[in-house]
């Protein structure tokens, strides 16, 4: 039988490993979803400087091919993008917190500047219309 000291650093080392691996999985995730989004600017890509006079491309779904039109190819790609785009800046922002509540198990600082948010489209045109002055 295990004492309750031995008991709560199991318990504390579970836990510990828990959020770490929670941590990874994430992480996981953005690398997938992010290898998704580079094959679908690829598609993009391919159906831009598609030549064919046809103005239907072959798509694959699962295993089989299926013939649309080329905007409508276009457009569920680029839902598909947006999507994308969504879930990963969701995923990386709690992993943000989840850096942070792994660290703080372990006894560690928070991260300085872990915080900080890119600036807006809008923010740095702005800052670029203050600067040309």
């Amino acid at each position: 039988k295990m004492d309750a000291t031995s008991q709560r650093v199991l318990q504390y080392l579970t836990e510990v490993e828990e959020a770490a691996e929670d941590v990874l999985t994430t992480k996981q995730q953005i690398v997938d979803l992010d290898t998704k989004r580079n094959t679908n600017r690829e598609a993009l890509n391919a159906l831009k400087n598609e030549m064919s006079d046809s103005n239907k491309v072959k798509v694959c779904f699962g295993n089989m091919f299926i013939k649309l039109p080329k905007s409508k190819t276009r457009e569920m790609i680029q839902k598909d993008q947006d999507q994308l785009d969504e879930d990963i800046n969701n995923l990386r922002k709690g992993l943000k917190a989840k850096v942070n509540h792994l660290n703080e198990m372990q006894g560690k600082p928070e991260f300085k500047g872990y915080k900080l948010s890119p600036l807006s489209s809008d923010e740095i045109k702005a800052i670029n219309s203050l600067l040309k002055r």
